[in-house]
């Protein structure tokens, strides 16, 4: 409220302030926080909500992709992180909203209590990622302490200190469950530990920031490298099933033979064994038939089905094909239900018995 210069007096001045009492729907011990007498205008917060709600607009982005991947995979991390994401995108804004919005005074507790709400949302959310991640066996006793201690935060006097408190509390249990991840050498878990602790150190050192800004900036730069390793995992994992389908595509049911009558499709399953020769393989098929193939036998091992199996350095044999096994010496024969025996290396004996024992 501007006070005209003509109204200052060159002796001592008092200001008169009345007050309605107040009737809110929550207790404040100290509804005003101060009265004070400074330089008009009073310094502008727009560069605090600026960075505020570019905050809160990462962290929403990041409970979306969160989620995204959560709709992809199911896992408990995902969900964890996205809700770690909304709170904190939430809270930001409601912190905001006093330098926005001319809200009627009873609508300021609500506000403080959405906020300590929202904190404590975020502690228990917090110490469910970490200790699922580095201390799983301990997860459900932990979050149940975290519970109970975020609720005990409510007894605090003032709400900035109920709000510190909450957090403070999901901070120091999380760090304890990363120091029992770096104890296991667990990945990630050092990195973990020291943010953390980084973050812990600086809440002490200016409280006065603690929930006003350095909050969404710890849980921005915490969530938006673990949302940028979730995507880098998902396109690995989706690469992987892309090479797998590939691989599973060049084995196909037939393999296509070029012969002196031309080319032709062979099914696999008619196929009993392939035996190298040089730079070609002779296949042998069912009914006593065999064809020369323009193939290496090293090729072939990796573009065969399952089923085919190695068992000598020049013959895979089709164990659907396979009746049975018998030693000579210290050698072995594959005793196939059409054509000759296969012989079978000594390296690859034990190998071939144990697979055939199993099935």
């Amino acid at each position: 409220m501007p006070i005209p210069e003509r109204m200052w007096r060159a002796a001592d001045n008092v200001v008169v302030v009345r007050l309605s009492s107040f009737h809110g729907l929550v207790r404040l011990d100290g509804p005003i926080a101060a009265i004070m007498v400074a330089p008009y205008p009073w310094p502008s917060r727009s560069v605090l909500v600026a960075i505020a709600f570019l905050i809160a607009g990462a962290l929403f982005a990041a409970a979306f992709g969160f989620g995204v991947i959560y709709s992809l995979r199911r896992t408990r991390s995902s969900l964890a992180l996205a809700g770690l994401a909304g709170v904190a995108g939430l809270q930001a804004m409601l912190e905001s909203l006093r330098a926005l919005v001319p809200y009627a005074y009873p609508v300021h507790g609500l506000r403080l209590v959405g906020i300590w709400v929202l904190t404590a949302a975020f502690a228990v959310l917090l110490v469910s990622y970490v200790v699922s991640r580095f201390w799983p066996q301990a997860r459900r006793p932990l979050i149940a302490l975290t519970v109970a201690a975020v609720a005990a935060t409510w007894l605090a006097p003032g709400f900035d200190l109920k709000t510190a408190a909450a957090l403070m509390v999901g901070l120091a249990l999380s760090t304890l469950a990363a120091g029992v991840g770096v104890r296991r050498s667990l990945p990630g878990a050092r990195l973990t530990l020291a943010y953390l602790a980084a973050f812990i150190t600086i809440g002490v050192l200016f409280p006065n920031w603690l929930i006003d800004l350095s909050y969404f900036l710890f849980a921005a730069g915490l969530l938006l490298p673990l949302l940028m390793a979730e995507v880098v995992r998902l396109g690995r994992d989706d690469q992987g099933r892309e090479v797998a389908l590939t691989r599973a595509a060049a084995r196909p049911h037939c393999l296509t033979v070029a012969s002196s009558r031309g080319v032709e499709r062979v099914p696999l399953a008619d196929i009993v064994a392939v035996v190298g020769a040089d730079d070609y393989v002779e296949l042998r098929l069912t009914r006593g038939r065999k064809m020369l193939h323009a193939a290496r036998l090293d090729r072939l091992e990796t573009d065969l089905a399952e089923g085919f199996l190695r068992v000598h350095r020049s013959v895979i044999a089709n164990l659907a094909h396979v009746r049975g096994f018998e030693r000579e010496g210290g050698k072995g024969r594959l005793l196939m239900d059409e054509g000759a025996p296969l012989p079978i290396s000594r390296n690859r004996l034990s190998t071939v018995r144990d697979l055939l024992e199993g099935t």
